[in-house]
């Protein structure tokens, strides 16, 4: 596994990041427990969660998992940095009229306890804001998250679903307080969502926030299957989506064939060739799937690759504004 620094601060993180969205609803615990063993045997020390993963009716079951994970014992959870993430819904009458998604000092402090709580730990490395709240002062925000970094709860703050501006905006409010601000954006990036190349990823590296792809592989459409599956096992919608992407996905499966990868290995490769890239989240539902993508830090794509997947699938033309400007 290869390692690289998290943003401008001075933690290293595997350049592959577990994420555990499918762990409850599509995982079992058995399963979840024996990627998250293979993860750690493989070097991959970086996890991925938030507050809300269970799904409806189950919000913070995929944290218990992790939670009683840890519990076994083995060092694991010192060995692994943890990340996971506040601003949803947590379908808990005792919110009142807080518990609709949002931010505020109120809901940081209250859904960060019950966080440490399920993952059975004291500590999270990396608390993420899930989604902006524009509703909500950076005021309120810095100090209610320096208040956990000051008792020791959370190491650093991310964010993830930040435009451009949002990450500029915090990391000026932080700079006026004299603090780190953010050292992470998680952001939805791939060959097939091109448009954070515009703003989100030039202002990220600018501002020293390490960027976390989220879907690198667009929902599975990307990840070489897309186009072998048919009929009642995929919605309507995927099949729409694969329909409308027929032309630029049997080419890249042509690409990938010529230089003897998979259709996954490739394009969660190509994340990671973008400077501002930490990692891309990998988000195994099966054991076997995890370890299938462990290739990928290997991959090193060349020029003429990388042109090639430019021509298949173009990007926004280039950061702001001469993207869009003579």
């Amino acid at each position: 596994m290869e390692y690289t620094y998290l943003g401008k601060s001075g933690l290293k993180v595997s350049k592959l990041c577990l994420g555990t969205m499918n762990f409850g609803p599509e995982t079992d615990e058995k399963e979840s427990f024996r990627i998250m063993d293979a993860a750690l045997d493989a070097g991959v020390n970086f996890f991925d969660t938030a507050n809300v993963y269970g799904g409806q009716g189950n919000r913070g079951r995929t944290e218990e998992i992790i939670g009683r994970w840890f519990a076994q014992g083995g060092g694991r959870r010192e060995k692994v940095v943890l990340a996971t993430k506040v601003y949803g819904d947590m379908e808990n009458p005792a919110d009142g009229p807080n518990q609709p998604r949002g931010l505020s000092a109120y809901k940081i402090r209250r859904h960060l306890e019950e966080s440490l709580r399920r993952l059975n730990t004291d500590h999270i490395e990396l608390y993420q804001m899930h989604h902006v709240d524009r509703n909500v002062s950076w005021d309120e925000l810095w100090e209610a998250f320096q208040v956990q970094v000051n008792q020791g709860k959370i190491g650093y703050v991310g964010s993830s679903n930040f435009a451009g501006r949002d990450l500029v905006k915090a990391q000026y409010e932080a700079k006026a307080r004299h603090k780190l601000g953010l050292v992470s954006e998680q952001h939805k990036y791939s060959l097939l969502c091109r448009l954070p190349e515009l703003e989100v990823l030039p202002a990220a590296e600018e501002h020293g926030i390490g960027v976390i792809a989220w879907s690198p592989l667009d929902g599975g459409l990307l990840g070489g299957n897309a186009l072998k599956t048919s009929g009642g096992a995929r919605s309507t919608r995927s099949q729409e989506r694969v329909e409308a992407n027929r032309d630029k996905l049997e080419r890249f499966a042509g690409l990938c064939r010529e230089i003897g990868e998979s259709e996954a290995n490739v394009a969660l490769a190509w994340t990671l060739m973008h400077p501002a890239m930490t990692a891309p989240i990998i988000g195994p539902r099966t054991l076997e799937q995890f370890q299938n993508t462990l290739r990928a830090v290997d991959i090193k794509l060349s020029e003429e690759t990388m042109k090639r997947l430019d021509a298949i699938f173009p990007g926004p033309g280039g950061d702001a504004p001469q993207a869009y400007a003579w």
